[in-house]
């Protein structure tokens, strides 16, 4: 499996907006220049994202994106589902919500002992993928170290 830049651009922008704006909606020019990825390419994958229940936007000076879910509620396998077609090692492996049926076309389908490795190695994945958070993900961007960049329409000067 190899995953299209839509799902790790994807993945790391919501870290982005969920590390960095918390609650509060964050924007495209500054989720792009600190993850730099194309504003155009972002505002694509976002659509997906927004389609998916993840993300969520607001129009107005004070508007943005921010996750429509807590970032403990967001899995890395929420996020490939959003942005693949489907989050399966090989085509022959089996359905998934955009995938309804296996290809057929394989001549050695139900006699192939490799497909049963294909299957776990994708439950496994699925497991782990499901398992890791945007909650998981700012916790260990914390043990890295990574800054914080707050967004400066929202800081208040005394």
């Amino acid at each position: 499996m190899r995953l299209s830049t839509k799902s790790r651009y994807g993945l790391r922008a919501l870290f982005d907006i969920a590390y960095n704006c918390g609650t509060m909606p964050a924007q495209i020019q500054d989720i792009s220049r600190r993850q730099q990825i194309s504003p155009r390419y972002l505002e694509q994958i976002f659509q997906n994202l927004k389609r998916a229940g993840i993300l969520k936007s607001k129009r107005g000076p004070q508007g943005g994106y921010c996750l429509a879910k807590k970032p403990e509620e967001i899995t890395v396998l929420d996020v490939l589902c959003a942005t693949e077609l489907d989050v399966l090692l090989v085509d022959c492996t089996g359905t998934t919500p955009k995938k309804r049926k296996r290809k057929s076309d394989c001549p050695f389908e139900g006699q192939c002992v490799t497909q049963t490795v294909w299957e776990e190695a994708t439950t496994l994945l699925n497991t782990l993928f499901s398992g890791i958070t945007l909650q998981t993900l700012c916790q260990r961007g914390l043990e890295m170290g990574i800054k914080k960049e707050q967004d400066h329409r929202f800081m208040y000067y005394i």
